[in-house]
């Protein structure tokens, strides 16, 4: 059985919304192992001198979460 967890993060890219999924793609998979899905919340973008700055997705990520160690009888992590 697999336990699951999410997490809501925003990432940003001055080249596209695409790029800022990737962005926090690549980002958020340094630092989380089993990274399993995205769903996208929303999309916007900062506007600088009447042209789009930069783009923001903010999105679910979801993730696997290891299995705890088993302990033999005594207490002791199994090895």
């Amino acid at each position: 059985m697999s336990i699951m967890k999410s997490e809501e993060i925003t990432a940003e890219s001055s080249r596209s919304s695409e790029d800022a999924i990737q962005v926090a793609i690549s980002r958020f998979s340094k630092t989380v192992r089993g990274l399993a899905s995205c769903h996208i919340n929303s999309m916007s973008t900062t506007i600088k001198d009447a042209r789009i700055d930069m783009y923001r997705v903010n999105m679910q990520m979801t993730f696997q979460v290891d299995a705890a160690p088993e302990k033999s009888g005594d207490g002791k992590k199994k090895k």
